[in-house]
């Protein structure tokens, strides 16, 4: 299989040209493809990256690299094989402006890391969504359009097309009084929470019959993985709860004014999304090289085979995380022998195919924000006391047709162990009459913005249609490291 070897013409690309060298580069690479320590693609970035600068790799003892960095460092010595021009993209000095929702309240590390994002080369436009907080690369609630033909995967993020979704049931909002034993066992019987989260009990397995599992090296090898794990949760902010939904008169079609008994989940495409995501960072990152402080914000052409491959595996990632939800709300409804009314979910931490309002194509990334073009049905949650929305979107220009995906945190998970008292949130879960099942202190509602700011900050981007009140909420256990 040719694609599944390093010939003499990739190396040539690198500048490999003796043929001495050739040989020995091309024995180093092929052994390494044939014993599957690397796929093809990896194997590349790092002899290129070998080939810029072979100190790294010749100071690792045993390193899979040492002696091609080695044999490059002696030929440089020598007078010979000359070190390749790097070309560093150049960040702009005058970053252009962008809109910022609810700057009183945005911190100033998410803020220079906008800024940051602003003065790539290949941005376009960009926003800053109100419960933005600072994150890797670009900031949680940040919003990047860039050249159509770049993709950027910190950008995405790493838990790729981390989605809400809320089932509407026609029973009435006290329901969860009269029997909350029974909903709080249907959560924990159909919910599976964790980082090596698995189950065995599947709904409907029909995305693996996607000819797209066999597309990359990479997906086929976490197919078995992302099986083993679909209808399954993560940690962190990640839940499944039953609330109470006040519809009014006309906002929602089909569904009556009232109060209805809701699901709404939380989470993304686990450790397939995970892993796709770190390997094609560090790919982005041997391939584009930018200066230290717009490292994480390193992109992918896709007009490349590794940015092909990105695309195809994160349109996947989106497929995925959907079916997650529809596992584990479908469980749900059949144990209740039940059907929704409605369901509607939005998706965050991903990259789509747009049109600016001038018609320029761009990639527009959204970290932590979610689409608000105009019509499109989405959810905004609070914290696990307060409540979240369901919303539609408006199609503003100036937010690039986005909007927040919750209300943010104001507090990192360190500062909650340190500062929170447990007392204290509990007091206030049992004033807001909120069973919960899992969970720790970094999740406490007062690490979160509050709610309501965040939604003033933001009536020019969406309407509130509904309101969402959590009561029971299912989370991962205190011990989970967070991955969101």
């Amino acid at each position: 299989m040719e694609k599944e070897k390093i010939s003499n013409a990739d190396l040539n690309k690198l500048g490999i040209e003796d043929l001495d060298l050739i040989v020995l580069f091309s024995r180093v690479a092929n052994g390494l493809l044939k014993h599957q320590v690397m796929d093809r693609m990896e194997i590349l970035a790092h002899l290129e990256a070998l080939i810029f600068d072979p100190s790294p790799y010749s100071a690792q003892k045993g390193g899979k690299f040492k002696n091609l960095a080695d044999k490059v460092i002696e030929l440089r010595k020598e007078g010979k094989f000359d070190r390749p021009t790097e070309k560093i993209p150049k960040l702009k000095k005058d970053s252009a402006n962008y809109p910022v929702y609810g700057l009183e309240n945005i911190e100033a590390g998410a803020l220079e890391q906008m800024k940051t994002a602003m003065s790539l080369p290949i941005t376009v436009a960009g926003a800053l969504m109100p419960d933005a907080h600072q994150g890797y690369g670009l900031p949680i609630g940040g919003v990047l359009a860039t050249t159509a033909d770049t993709i950027i995967p910190y950008a995405v993020g790493v838990d790729i097309a981390c989605r809400m979704c809320l089932s509407i049931f026609e029973m009435p909002a006290d329901t969860i009084e009269q029997k909350n034993d029974y909903l709080k066992n249907l959560l924990i019987k159909n919910t599976v929470f964790g980082m090596g989260g698995e189950t065995k009990n599947h709904f409907d397995t029909s995305l693996f019959d996607r000819r797209e599992w066999k597309a990359t090296q990479q997906i086929k090898q976490l197919r078995d993985k992302a099986y083993k794990q679909l209808g399954t949760s993560g940690t962190g902010n990640h839940f499944v709860e039953w609330g109470e939904l006040s519809v009014g008169d006309g906002a929602l079609e089909g569904i009556p004014a009232g109060s209805y008994l809701a699901l709404l989940s939380h989470s993304g495409s686990r450790g397939f999304g995970g892993n796709i995501a770190n390997y094609y960072f560090k790919l982005a990152m041997q391939k584009t090289r930018l200066p230290h402080e717009a490292k994480h914000l390193a992109w992918l052409d896709l007009n490349s085979e590794e940015g092909e491959e990105y695309w195809i595996a994160m349109n996947l990632a989106g497929d995925y995380a959907s079916a997650n939800h529809h596992e584990i709300h479908n469980k749900i409804a059949r144990d209740m022998d039940l059907q929704p009314l409605l369901r509607i979910e939005n998706h965050h931490n991903f990259a789509w195919k747009e049109q600016l309002d001038d018609g320029t194509e761009v990639m527009v990334h959204r970290k932590g924000a979610t689409p608000a073009g105009k019509g499109v049905l989405g959810i905004i949650p609070g914290s696990m006391s307060t409540p979240g929305f369901i919303v539609r979107g408006k199609g503003d220009p100036a937010s690039i047709n986005s909007a927040s995906h919750g209300a943010g945190r104001v507090m990192s998970r360190n500062v909650a162990f340190k500062t929170l008292k447990r007392d204290l949130v509990m007091a206030e879960l049992l004033d807001k009459k909120i069973t919960l099942v899992g969970s720790d202190l970094d999740e406490a509602p007062m690490v979160y913005k509050d709610i309501h700011t965040v939604m003033a900050a933001q009536q020019d981007l969406v309407e509130v249609l509904a309101k969402f009140t959590p009561r029971i909420v299912r989370m991962a256990d205190p011990k989970e490291r967070p991955e969101d």
